[in-house]
């Protein structure tokens, strides 16, 4: 009897060490032979559960935090992955995650552990406002080791794998070489700093053009000396956005939707505050 119970642990212990854990994030969808051969593994059992993110169909609805009818979408194409995977012999467990793929994939590792990551994503020209860094997110992010699968849609057809990208376990700091900061400042990259200093510049520099605007002689009848100084104070308020909002994302490794949008207003509205202030000076 002893041995009989000994032999079932050895058993069981050799399933838990046979059984793959996989974490898949599906984006869109998962359909055809050559997605599903992604996710099976030939080296013991699977045990896989799917994740789909609740993303905004564009960023600026993701700016306006729209959770409903993202969260249906969802939900309709968790079903329809679930339901493809139990046609090809698959059985899966599934949630709704966070829009964002790679907090979607943080949020589920820490309900359960997995031994590989698998995230889908669209191809090329079919690829969505989110996907842009997506991989290179998950490896600074993620800790399991990491397969991106790169999808290309055949409307009435089968989906194709065009492209497989993998990274081992743990975390990869891929800006480290590309970073600006310290001790007490979070991390930026280059391109962010770059931004950063010349938002504050252009501030100065349209809040210079105000002054002399108001300093002219026949604004004031006009009214533009009253739009030069509404342009610098927007201005301003915009820069400050971007510097306080930048620095906490940075601090938290956010770089969704908001950070996008701080970074929009600050490098596409001061230079056209500059050029707007430089035109009512020379003109008006």
């Amino acid at each position: 009897m002893a041995d009989a119970r000994q032999t079932g642990a050895d058993a069981r212990r050799t399933g838990a060490a046979t059984r793959h854990r996989v974490l898949a994030i599906v984006t869109d969808r998962v359909g055809g032979r050559e997605s599903v051969a992604q996710i099976r593994h030939d080296g013991g059992e699977l045990e896989l559960r799917v994740v789909v993110p609740a993303v905004e169909a564009s960023s600026f609805q993701h700016t306006l935090g729209d959770v409903d009818e993202p969260r249906e979408q969802a939900e309709q194409r968790l079903r329809e992955v679930l339901a493809e995977l139990r046609r090809s012999g698959i059985e899966a467990t599934g949630e709704i995650g966070d829009p964002d793929p790679v907090q979607a994939a943080e949020d589920a590792l820490l309900k359960a552990p997995a031994d590989e990551v698998v995230i889908f994503e669209n191809a090329g020209d079919q690829s969505r406002w989110f996907e842009d860094g997506l991989f290179e997110k998950a490896r600074e992010t993620l800790t399991p080791p990491l397969r991106l699968v790169e999808v290309r849609h055949e409307p009435g057809g089968e989906d194709h794998v065009v492209d497989v990208e993998t990274a081992g376990a743990g975390t990869e700091n891929l800006d480290a070489e590309h970073e600006v900061g310290s001790a007490y400042v979070p991390n930026l990259s280059r391109a962010d700093f770059a931004g950063m200093v010349a938002g504050i510049l252009g501030t100065i520099v349209v809040a210079v053009l105000a002054a002399a605007v108001t300093a002219g002689e026949g604004t004031q009848e006009s009214g533009w000396e009253a739009a030069a100084i509404l342009i610098a104070i927007g201005v301003a308020l915009a820069n400050m956005a971007h510097v306080v909002g930048l620095t906490l994302f940075e601090s938290v490794h956010y770089r969704g939707g908001f950070a996008k949008f701080f970074r929009f207003l600050a490098l596409v509205i001061t230079p056209a505050a500059v050029l707007i202030n430089l035109a009512i000076l020379l003109f008006a």
